[in-house]
């Protein structure tokens, strides 16, 4: 059966040591969507690993890793990582596999997508430029470039070349910019067709026959929700179905395999470049916590805004994404704060809102309600037991719990994978 872990803010809510610590206990783990946009920090021993295409669980011996269809996979960056676990002596021989429908992104995607950003001025979407986005426009519009396609070279040609008409057509006459030589991603790209092959499987069939042996799968998502292309902060927001439901589309697997849905948040709310943020800290108190948080993009490297936990729209998360259960991260990065600040509703226009409004006018003009309590300032970094966490900080816990009306059952207290305490 599958196990689902889903981001329930505006992602970096530290799935990739979630992901790491569960993977023990699982025999595959899948990635369902995004691309190379994604960073996953994971910490083992001291050592920091970073990953933006390969699922976290690749850190654990014998366990099988695959990349479903819902993922947009860079080429380029596949291999990058793959030479990092390498020199890591991480062996990945007969256990990482891309999913054969899965679609490629090309130079072309990258270039677009960083005029595209351009262009919209003063209404930037805050894209990391690797071109996903633009990637998944081409799945749409039907001229993308699946692995199964780039596996095959007249096929590969065929369409890389009907991608390049209308590619280079706007290059040159709309945005007034070199065109692209299409022999040029030909023959560089010759020498990824031959080590992709390797790599090639049908996913969703594999998943299937796997099951039936049973096998346990943990299906690991990129994001958060508040970033899926349906029901985030749109337009602000990813390219992908960032919760729950896209492992179905993004695996190709029967809902009735999922057997349980972890949702994952921090223990306050953060979120990179551009869209609104109601409960965003500024001055003293945000910097303090992006420091102590160390809130700076894995992938691009951007400061991330910081700003207090964010009830109803961790309350809306678990509602979509059908959460059983909550893992609460970087509950150590609150120590030290005097009073510590919980967003519990909106108001806007006399209108009080208990529920995410999908109305943006709302969400981006509203005034934050705020319940607070007590903070604390013992270090929780080395306890090992919820015992013996302070009063204060169990407090603070139940009290989300509470507004967010689902049990958080873990609590992560730190980046390394042994700080992390199950309730």
């Amino acid at each position: 059966m599958i196990k689902v872990v889903v981001g329930t803010q505006w992602g970096d809510e530290g799935k990739g040591k979630i992901i790491d610590y569960f993977s023990k206990d699982v025999d595959i783990i899948a990635r369902y969507q995004g691309g190379a946009n994604a960073g996953h920090t994971v910490v083992v021993e001291g050592k920091k690993y970073i990953f933006h295409l390969i699922p976290s669980g690749i850190l654990h011996k014998g366990k099988i890793c695959l990349i479903g269809n819902g993922v947009v996979v860079d080429p380029v960056s596949f291999f990058n990582e793959i030479s990092y676990l390498k020199k890591n002596k991480i062996n990945i021989e007969g256990r990482l596999f891309i999913a054969e429908n899965a679609h490629l992104t090309f130079p072309y995607h990258k270039i677009l997508d960083q005029i595209e950003e351009v262009q919209k001025k003063g209404k930037k979407i805050g894209t990391t430029g690797r071109g996903i986005g633009v990637t998944y426009v081409d799945k749409f519009s039907r001229i993308g470039i699946r692995l199964i396609d780039f596996l095959e070279e007249d096929v590969f040609k065929e369409k890389l070349k009907m991608a390049l008409e209308i590619k280079n057509y706007l290059l040159k006459k709309y945005y007034k910019e070199k065109t692209i030589d299409i022999d040029e991603i030909y023959n560089t790209y010759s020498v990824y067709r031959r080590k992709l092959k390797n790599f090639s499987k049908n996913i969703s069939l594999y998943i299937y026959e796997e099951i039936k042996k049973g096998k346990t799968i943990l299906a690991e998502g990129a994001q958060g929700t508040f970033l899926d292309i349906d029901f985030g902060t749109y337009p602000y927001v990813t390219a992908s179905n960032t919760i729950s439901g896209g492992v179905c589309t993004g695996l190709g697997v029967s809902p009735k395999y999922i057997e349980k849905v972890i949702g994952v948040s921090k223990a306050y709310t953060t979120r990179v470049g551009m869209g609104p943020f109601p409960t965003e800290i500024k001055g003293e108190i945000g910097e303090k916590i992006r420091k102590a948080g160390n809130e700076f993009g894995a992938t691009t490297g951007r400061p991330r805004r910081c700003g207090w936990f964010d009830s109803i729209l961790v309350k809306f998360a678990c509602k979509i994404n059908g959460i059983d259960e909550i893992v609460m991260t970087k509950l150590d990065v609150l120590t030290g704060l005097r009073k510590i600040k919980i967003g519990i509703g909106y108001k806007y226009k006399g209108n009080i809102y208990k529920e995410y409004p999908l109305n943006q006018k709302i969400f981006s003009n509203c005034k934050v309600i705020y319940e607070t309590i007590d903070g604390w300032n013992e270090d929780i970094s080395k306890v090992k037991s919820y015992k013996e966490l302070p009063a204060s900080t169990k407090k603070y816990i139940k009290r989300i719990e509470e507004v967010i009306e689902t049990k958080i059952f873990c609590v992560s207290i730190g980046n390394s994978r042994e700080q992390t305490i199950l309730l």
